[in-house]
């Protein structure tokens, strides 16, 4: 049995609960168990450090993985999803050198590297238990239990297999590199690790003297903004092929050499120096000069301190003259060695691991580099050799975790050969699949053609240890594949592969009398742990070897975009070096999540809203929705706003919810009203004829087809929005137009069919979203499943929708014709709403007709075959279709759009009178080309604004709106009558919205009751003349006051500025089941002056109470009408027979005897000339008495009547009003007769006079329904 759903959510709380239940069953595990022996589908999970907590970057990863490995799961794979952990590096290094304040290696030193591991092995899970409940609460399913962590001894292992297996490969090289260097961090870089962190950052600008030895009075000038570089200068460079000039400076007259195109990096006008001469930068090459400072003045021996040539200078900064600072730049180095100043065995690099300054350098020893800037510059001052000083604003890297600047200093390293791979490298990324391709195209192929050898080792300590055993000359050198190895190669048992307990160990030396080999000092970076985790969280090749091979490479892996030069990069390098294959098919890059105002997430500037805090908000599949339904999966920024998420809830979210709990409440009514049963057997499900239902059915498989495809490429940017989309078709569509049918207005079998196709929808609906929102479709889910056919589902765990599969599309349900006309019919509503929202013109209010105009007659006929819900959703009466737009004085206008002013200048004036003269015709072909020459100038969709305009003289009554392929007229003239239906209808709105107020159910048994103030209102008339049309809407009686029963709730509302007074009480279940008997009689109606023109039968409810504020048992309807209409169908029969006894929505039998034999058939009214004039009686199905024994006979119907003639042009039509029904209840007032009449005819919206005779004269008037009782049994004539 289904469980009522309540009128509001707290999505975060039942969020809470299926939590609960998913621990209750398992979920996961259990989904593990159950796909054990399917095929697998192989994920990697990047690891991340565990000694901060998840941002918005790990959430967004952490879903796109969540929802392909679901999806994976749910389409028959196995996906083993284990969590990892990144425990080794900087990032818990800095944490525990802020801790203790260790500001170098000497302070590691001193308290051993021993104790210095131990304080790290502390911290480096501090936050995991709250990765772990914040990864849950986000409705991820991934095992943190059997996990992997770069610093247990197995990982580590595998590292080192990684490692051995490069260097046999000689791979491996040990080199003297000017590398970016962390001096807080005290360890060297790779350049994809410098490459993450740029800022714009100013620093001081210098132009520095060099006068020259051949002539001290010239001055060769260099520019720099690293002053702190100019105490190791070793020379100059210049551009050998550049034009460079000797000119005398006129303020002092001192003479400078600088490139003839910098002239303006040090003058502004040309007033301020005169030159001397002009020459080519290669007449410079070998010249000596005065360096600087005296600390390596022994070097000018040996050729420092001289100008060399080279093309990498530029002419766009500086002087066009560089300053070659050997050891603290790549083309320095590279200059100074190829032109001889230094050697590889050299080393002038008086800076140490912590940025300051050696003792060589005297004058600032101890300093730290940034800081001593400064300072330089303040002796360069003192001693002559400032030129220029001034500040420069540029983009600059810093540590990508200390988060202070770079340096660029040589070191000895430990590097893999990376430059020799490269076109394997790029081989192998093209064997994989991206997602967006433009990163693997472009970012990241580009990045590979540029690659430089890998600096793998770190002068740290908390990491994993390089296994090279070194003699002191290193011309011994071990490498070490295993724990085993080590053991063989040393005689020592090693439990443990971190530094302080292998750095002991010692391995004796094959050559004669030298000493043990030692471990070389240096650590993995941990981007080789990260890159080697494919192999090492299996263990390889030590254990699950088969297992890694049948699954390498892997199916999937996700991460940010900036991970082109981190994870995606170094998983390549290994997998190329190892075993020449990509280490994965398919990659998910995203984008990068921005604060609301652009700028990056800061903890600091707390300028964006803790996860935590949005999740327990909006809840978990409100943010996951959000985030992957951005431009963030097509690897674009985010900027993370709060109110997007809220968004999710009320735009997706609660009307989803809304659909499923209206299917749920009408389930309940058809088992409790109209004692059926649903069960629904997905496999066995027969579509109906209706157009609606055929519809839904259709767009809902075309999704499923379309969710297919596109995740099987992995687009997810392309599928959340059409699963959106498809909230919005099902709730404000197929939910909205079918409320009727659903709520069983059109019989039993057709609610059952209207809720069997809504059930299939949502069945359907939850099992593809599960992936993407996993709480909210296993909340549905565990309600829907109560109306499965249990035959349907035997030997299969149901227990959660998680365990079902992704269904596969049904060919047979999918007609793209059906969804092509249901487009054209949302188009052309969406117009009208258009159309009435800019003329201010609710919804609520009816109008006359709609106009559709289309060239194409097949799109006319797929709306004219759906006319009924185009009437209905735009409130109008008629609707007509033509292919002639001039017929309706129709006609295309431009007007020329503003910003081609700009483009146009002086011609905009001419050609904007040019185009407002354009006529409908041209304007049609420029609509369908997309372009149009207007006096030679050629315009586009954007040069043009296109509107309706309307012919003078044309009937201006209509307003016109169109979307360049379908256009829209409404007949905007308001009517009296339809004016009436409107205020109807807010009275309508007034009362569900107090029934919703009261938390009042639709199977809640209720009266309405109402009064208005002032009585002399208009609206209290309008409501009596309207009570059946309130009736089927609200489907409870209505009555005015005084109220009679438990009072519910109470509320006075003003519309139009009347008062209307509303009371709903409880309605009373318990009186006798009917107010007939045998004794009761039909009362006396006046004998009539002349029969009904039209066909009739009279009614006697038998074992019921009347409802809707009825109290007689007695009533009547027309079988046909007008006079010679085809008769009602059965089913409107019983339908009528509901409305007349006020007892909609009950099952009823129609019986020509009042012993309930002769059951009324369909093929009785095919012959009306003997149904005419009988009595029919009413039973209610679920009601087994009667109370009416003996037939009842009246030669009149029991109601009172008119019969009406309609004179229009030269034909005369006639039919009958009924007066009252049931009899003497709701009298009918004039206002209501003449609407009936028009209804009657089909001549809604016009105008007509009633009168007594013939003749169109003295039009009668009646200001009771009591005078219109008055004319009972008269015959009245209707002129328009």
């Amino acid at each position: 049995m289904v469980e009522s759903v309540p009128d509001h959510i707290n999505f975060p709380k039942e969020e809470e609960q299926i939590l609960e239940l998913w621990k209750k069953i398992d979920a996961f595990k259990n989904c593990l168990k159950q796909s054990k022996n399917k095929p697998r589908y192989s994920f990697y999970d990047g690891p991340p450090f565990a000694t901060g907590l998840p941002h918005y970057g790990h959430i967004l990863a952490g879903t796109i993985k969540d929802i392909v490995t679901r999806y994976a799961h749910q389409n028959g794979f196995h996906v083993e999803r284990r969590f990892g952990w990144d425990c080794h590096g900087l990032p818990v290094e800095y944490e525990i050198d802020k801790k203790l304040g260790i500001t170098g290696p000497e302070d590691v030193m001193k308290m051993g590297i021993e104790n210095y591991n131990k304080e790290c092995r502390q911290i480096v899970m501090r936050y995991s238990s709250e990765w772990e409940f914040i990864v849950n609460r986000l409705g991820r399913w991934i095992d943190f239990k059997n996990d992997y962590k770069t610093m247990y001894p197995w990982f580590m292992e595998s590292i080192w297999w990684v490692f051995k297996q490069l260097y046999e490969k000689g791979l491996v090289y040990r080199g003297f590199k000017v590398m970016p260097f962390s001096t807080a961090c005290s360890t060297p870089l790779s350049n994809f690790e410098s490459g993450q962190n740029y800022k714009d950052v100013v620093d001081p600008a210098v132009i520095v003297s060099f006068p020259l030895d051949e002539d001290p009075n010239v001055s060769v000038i260099a520019w720099t903004t690293t002053p702190w570089t100019l105490p190791s200068n070793l020379a100059l460079c210049v551009h050998p092929n550049l034009d460079y000039v000797k000119i005398k400076h006129v303020k002092d007259g001192k003479v400078y050499i600088l490139m003839e195109a910098r002239l303006g990096a040090l003058f502004k006008k040309e007033a301020e120096y005169e030159v001397i001469g002009k020459f080519k930068g290669s007449t410079l090459k070998g010249k000596k000069y005065k360096p600087l400072f005296n600390y390596f003045i022994e070097l000018k021996k040996t050729g420092a301190f001289k100008i060399c040539n080279d093309t990498y200078v530029t002419e766009d900064s500086g002087t066009g003259v560089v300053h070659q600072a050997a050891y603290f730049g790549a083309d320095d180095y590279r200059v100074c060695l190829e032109h001889g100043i230094i050697t590889k065995e050299m080393v002038v690099c008086p800076v140490d691991e912590s940025g300051k300054f050696t003792k060589e350098v005297t004058d600032f020893a101890g300093q730290y580099v940034k800081d001593a800037d400064k300072n330089i510059i303040r002796w360069l001052k003192q001693n002559g050799r400032l030129v220029d000083q001034s500040t420069y604003k540029h983009s600059y890297p810093f540590c990508w975790r200390s988060e202070t600047p770079l340096i660029y200093k040589a070191v000895p390293s430990w590097f893999i050969r990376v430059e020799v791979l490269v076109q394997k490298l790029l081989a192998n990324n093209q064997k994989t699949y991206w997602v967006p391709e433009f990163v693997k195209e472009k970012r990241f192929a580009n990045w590979l053609r540029d690659a430089h050898d890998w600096a793998v080792s770190r002068n740290r300590y908390w990491g994993t240890p390089i296994p090279l055993w070194a003699s002191d000359d290193f011309e011994e050198i071990v490498c070490i594949e295993s724990i085993q190895h080590l053991e063989e190669l040393s005689g020592q048992k090693v439990t443990d592969l971190h530094r302080e307990s292998v750095d002991g160990i010692t391995i004796p030396s094959k050559r004669p009398g030298q000493p043990p080999l030692k471990r070389i000092s240096e650590v993995f970076d941990c981007w080789f742990e990260s890159g080697s985790m494919p192999y090492a969280q299996q263990h390889y090749p030590f254990e699950r070897k088969r297992e890694f091979e049948d699954c390498f490479p892997a199916d999937f892996i996700a991460e940010g975009i900036d991970q082109t030069r981190g994870w995606f990069y170094t998983l390549l390098v290994l997998s190329t070096a190892l075993f020449d294959q990509p280490p994965f098919k398919n990659l998910i890059a995203n984008g990068l999540v921005l604060a609301s105002d652009g700028q990056k997430m800061s903890k600091r500037k707390k300028n964006y809203p803790d996860p935590l805090n949005v999740v327990n908000k909006y809840g978990a599949d409100a943010l996951r929705l959000y985030l992957i339904n951005s431009p963030v999966v097509r690897a674009e920024s985010l900027r993370f706003k709060e109110t997007g998420v809220k968004d999710i809830l009320k735009d997706v979210f609660l009307p989803w919810y809304n659909a499923y709990r209206f299917l749920i409440q009408n389930v309940q009514r058809f088992q409790i009203e109209d004692g059926e049963q649903l069960m629904l057997n997905e496999d066995e499900f027969v579509a109906s004829n209706n157009f609606m239902d055929k519809w839904i059915l259709s767009f809902t498989q075309s999704l499923i087809k379309f969710v297919r495809q596109e995740m099987a490429a992995y687009r997810l940017y392309t599928v959340i929005p059409q699963l959106v989309k498809f909230v919005d078709k099902l709730t404000n569509w197929y939910v909205r137009s079918n409320r009727k049918r659903i709520k069983g207005e059109g019989g039993v079998q057709d609610c059952r069919h209207a809720l069997e196709t809504l059930f299939m929808v949502l069945f359907s609906m939850v099992k593809v979203m599960a992936p993407f929102t996993p709480f909210l479709t296993e909340l549905i889910y565990q309600n829907l499943r109560h109306l499965i056919d249990p035959e349907s589902i035997k030997g299969v765990n149901v227990d959660s929708v998680h365990y079902l599969m992704v269904p596969k599309p049904r060919d047979d349900l999918i007609n793209p014709d059906i969804e092509r006309a249901v487009a054209r019919m949302q188009s052309t509503i969406e117009l009208g709403r258009v159309i009435r929202d800019r003329r201010t013109m609710p919804t609520k209010y009816p109008l006359r007709e709609v106009v559709i105009i289309h060239p194409d007659q097949q799109c006319l006929q797929d709306l004219s075959s759906l006319d009924e819900y185009i009437l209905e959703e735009l409130n109008v009466r008629s609707l007509t279709t033509s292919q002639d737009q001039l017929k309706y004085g129709v006609s295309l206008k431009a007007e020329p759009d503003n910003t081609i002013g700009k483009r146009l200048k002086g011609d905009f004036k001419a050609v904007s009178q040019a185009i407002r003269q354009l006529t409908n015709d041209q304007l049609k072909l420029f609509r369908e080309t997309g372009q149009i020459d207007v006096l030679g100038h050629k315009l586009g969709e954007d040069d043009l604004k296109l509107t309706y305009t309307f012919a003078q003289g044309a009937d201006s009554k209509y307003e016109a709106h169109s979307d360049n392929e379908i256009l829209v007229l409404l007949d905007v003239t308001p009517d009296q009558s339809m004016l009436d239906e409107g205020i109807a209808r807010e009275v309508i709105n007034r009362i569900q919205k107090l029934r919703k107020k009261a938390s009042l159910q639709p199977v809640d048994k209720i009266t309405i009751y109402y009064d208005v103030e002032p009585s002399t209102a208009s609206l209290a008339s309008i409501i009596p003349s309207h009570s059946e049309y309130i009736f089927n809407t609200t489907k409870q009686p209505l009555s005015a006051y005084p109220p009679v029963g438990p009072e519910i709730i109470t509320e006075t509302t003003d519309l139009k500025g009347t008062k209307l007074h509303l009371t709903i009480v409880k309605r009373d279940e318990t009186k006798s089941s009917s107010s007939t008997s045998a004794d009761v009689q039909p009362k006396n109606v006046p004998e009539p002056q002349t029969k009904p023109a039209c066909q009739y039968v009279n009614l006697v409810l038998c074992n019921g109470t009347p409802e809707t504020g009825t109290s007689s048992v007695f009533g009547s309807v027309l079988l046909e009408n007008p006079k010679g209409k085809s008769p009602i169908s059965y089913d409107v029969m019983k339908q009528q027979v509901q409305v007349v006894f006020g007892i909609r929505g009950k099952e009823v039998k129609i019986c020509k005897s009042p012993d309930r034999s002769k059951e009324l058939t369909s093929s009785d009214l095919g012959n009306l000339d003997a149904l005419s004039g009988s009595t029919l009686y009413v039973f209610i199905a679920s009601v087994t008495s009667s109370n009416v024994n003996t037939p009842i006979k009246a030669s009149n119907p029991l109601c009172r009547f008119i019969n009406v003639e309609l004179h229009d042009k030269s034909t005369t039509k006639s039919g009958t009003v009924l007066l009252e029904n049931p009899q003497q209840d709701f009298p009918m007032e004039f206002a209501a007769l003449k609407q009936q009449v028009c209804a009657i005819f089909g001549i809604v919206g016009k105008s007509v006079t009633l009168c007594d005779s013939n003749k169109k004269q003295n039009g009668l008037t009646c200001s009771s329904p009591e005078d219109v009782l008055q004319f009972h049994g008269k015959t009245l004539h209707a002129f328009v």
